[in-house]
């Protein structure tokens, strides 16, 4: 079953990524958005497989993951001011800080979304495999092209609708039964299985979906717009402060001090798998910033399904975890929605000139 998925991406990587289609310049208007593509796509696939690999073998979790996702902002805060700070006086900062400040209350509502979401990604793969959670989530395509046309008024072609179409419906084919052997229930490592019926767990996806879509096009809708002119780092620097605020008060909501700060919760938190995780969790944050700058959260979006193939055969071969043919089908299908967006993708507007500088150089405003 390894084959059919690794000839897909294949596929998509030789159409999506050929230099000598006309389409190169609307996908990627640098060499730098083509980077961020591809990091984005490689932290994604880590992330579902580092954190599945963290889990005991009752697929819960030793640590407390809301403290795990408290640390990785903050260590997504530490390293942004860092970034910026290497390159441009500290005096250049206070100054984008005070001339903005009003970007902090309203990073609140991505920061609040994002929260929800980050903490149920170890909920759901507490309950699904990689392969399967990477495809239920796929439900967001439809999702983020309205949000996208509403946000900002660009209407998406029919091209663009039926590979968006096309994307929904290869996700759906995940959970249909197309071999014999198919029990209406995935194996999961370690022996377990869970039933995949629409019930409660299939509900944390949807609220996933949800906080994705709107935070991720809401979060673009910043970056490009109201803080258009303000550097991306300092921007993730609001983002983040945002965010520490929203994850403290569930924790103060939820738990006691000397439960989060005793001996055996800090040991859990200093397993090598877990600072893993926060590490790979805080390269992904900031990429997606830089990501969501430089191209669009449609694209943002078939990035996330082109993962998929990636993700079902790395699952295969650490976690033991089946590929069924509903999952070949469903990948292939995938596959043939992003060759369709290719086709007619939605394009990035030019970035001003000023705006073309190197990464992190003095008063760059993001990579164009």
């Amino acid at each position: 079953m390894l084959k059919p998925v690794i000839l897909s991406v294949k596929s998509v990587y030789k159409k999506v990524f050929s230099k000598k289609s006309k389409n190169w310049n609307d996908l990627f208007p640098s060499k730098a958005s083509f980077l961020f593509f591809n990091m984005y796509i490689l932290f994604c696939v880590l992330h579902a497989l580092i954190i599945s690999a963290s889990q005991d073998k009752n697929k819960g979790y030793e640590y407390n993951y809301i403290v795990v996702v408290l640390l990785t902002d903050l260590l997504k805060l530490i390293i942004s001011f860092l970034l910026f700070w290497k390159n441009n006086p500290f005096s250049s900062f206070v100054s984008q800080f005070n001339n903005n400040h009003n970007l902090l209350w309203l990073y609140l509502i991505p920061a609040l979304l994002y929260c929800i979401y980050n903490n149920l990604v170890f909920v759901s793969l507490s309950q699904f495999d990689p392969t399967t959670y990477s495809l239920l989530l796929q439900i967001r395509v439809v999702i983020t092209g309205v949000l996208f046309q509403i946000l900002f008024k660009k209407r998406l072609s029919l091209i663009q609708w039926i590979s968006l179409l096309t994307l929904m419906s290869g996700c759906m084919i995940k959970e249909l039964n197309l071999s014999d052997d198919w029990s209406a229930t995935h194996v999961l490592d370690g022996g377990n299985t869970v039933n995949f019926s629409f019930g409660f767990n299939i509900c944390f996806i949807l609220i996933q979906v949800l906080c994705s879509c709107t935070a991720g096009v809401y979060n673009e809708f910043l970056l490009k717009k109201n803080g258009g002119s303000v550097n991306t780092l300092v921007q993730n620097i609001f983002m983040y402060l945002d965010s520490i605020l929203v994850n403290g008060v569930i924790l103060v909501w939820k738990y006691d001090w000397s439960e989060m700060f005793s001996v055996k919760a800090i040991e859990s938190l200093l397993h090598f798998k877990v600072l893993i995780v926060m590490l790979n969790n805080a390269a992904l944050g900031i990429t997606t910033s830089f990501f969501l700058k430089n191209l669009n959260s449609i694209l943002k979006t078939f990035a996330s399904a082109l993962e998929l193939s990636l993700v079902a055969i790395l699952s295969r071969i650490f976690l033991n975890v089946p590929i069924m043919l509903n999952t070949v089908v469903s990948i292939c299908v995938v596959s043939l929605a992003v060759v369709i967006y290719t086709q007619n993708p939605v394009t990035n507007v030019k970035k001003m000139e000023e705006e073309e500088k190197p990464m992190l150089g003095r008063d760059a405003e993001g990579i164009a």
